[in-house]
């Protein structure tokens, strides 16, 4: 089949996908005819995690839609908040965003992470098998198909990945409850149960602890709470007036 040409008009929260010297409001587009509409969209840098419904001349069509010639589609965002089908919302983070998984894990968001890379395949069949949300950066890794659910972080900070997560997704937040470390839930713990593992200087100066049971870690208030106090004070000042997260 012939070439054929169709315009795609990409909504502005999906034009940073784009080359620099194409993020414009129609965008004419060349395609081979049989090719689907959702092919058409990731040929153009834009991975379908971040895609909310397509319209074609007006009318709304899936991403199996194969486009015809002169037909104007319509590229717009997921809705934000997202819901994902399911509850509870549940994350898996890419080798690269370690700080952000661990900022997630001071919320209280479930958010697993592994290191080494384990690699596409293996975080792509982790996402599906159980049920978690992909976060990444590689546009690569969210065209995998057998991805359960994705979505690109945007941003490089982790201030600005953390608020970018909590805005599109608003988990619900439960501070100081889950390792950073290993993902787990905490528990009290007791000053006598812990401290045969506390440094002497520990032991006199603080009484209030709290022990992750998965890995063993124990936390307490120590000289970097101040500044985790004040990202998780941000977080709920923002984003800790919303509902639990419950399925679509």
């Amino acid at each position: 089949m012939a070439d054929q040409g169709i315009t795609v008009v990409l909504a502005p929260r999906l034009r940073h996908f784009l080359p620099a010297g194409r993020r414009v409001e129609r965008l004419p587009v060349t395609t081979d005819g049989t090719s689907s509409l959702g092919h058409v969209v990731e040929s153009l840098g834009v991975p379908l995690t971040e895609v909310g419904r397509l319209l074609a001349d007006g009318r709304e069509v899936p991403a199996a839609h194969v486009p015809a010639a002169g037909e104007t589609v319509e590229v717009r965002p997921v809705d934000r908040p997202q819901r994902v089908p399911g509850a509870p919302l549940r994350f898996l983070l890419d080798v690269h965003l370690g700080t952000l998984a661990r900022r997630l894990r001071l919320l209280g968001v479930d958010a697993a992470y592994t290191t080494p890379d384990p690699g596409d395949a293996a975080l792509a069949a982790r996402s599906a098998a159980e049920r978690r949300v992909l976060l990444s950066r590689d546009r690569g890794l969210l065209r995998r198909r057998e991805l359960w659910a994705g979505a690109h972080v945007d941003h490089t900070r982790p201030d600005d990945q953390l608020r970018e997560v909590l805005e599109r997704f608003r988990p619900r937040l439960a501070p100081w409850t889950r390792c950073t470390a290993c993902n787990g839930p905490l528990r009290p713990a007791d000053k006598e149960s812990v401290g045969a593992r506390l440094e002497q200087g520990t032991r006199s100066t603080y009484d209030v602890f709290a022990e992750c049971p998965a890995c063993g870690r124990i936390y307490w208030r120590g000289a970097h709470h101040t500044r985790l106090a004040a990202i998780v004070d941000e977080a709920l000042h923002d984003f800790g007036d919303t509902a639990p997260d419950t399925p679509a």
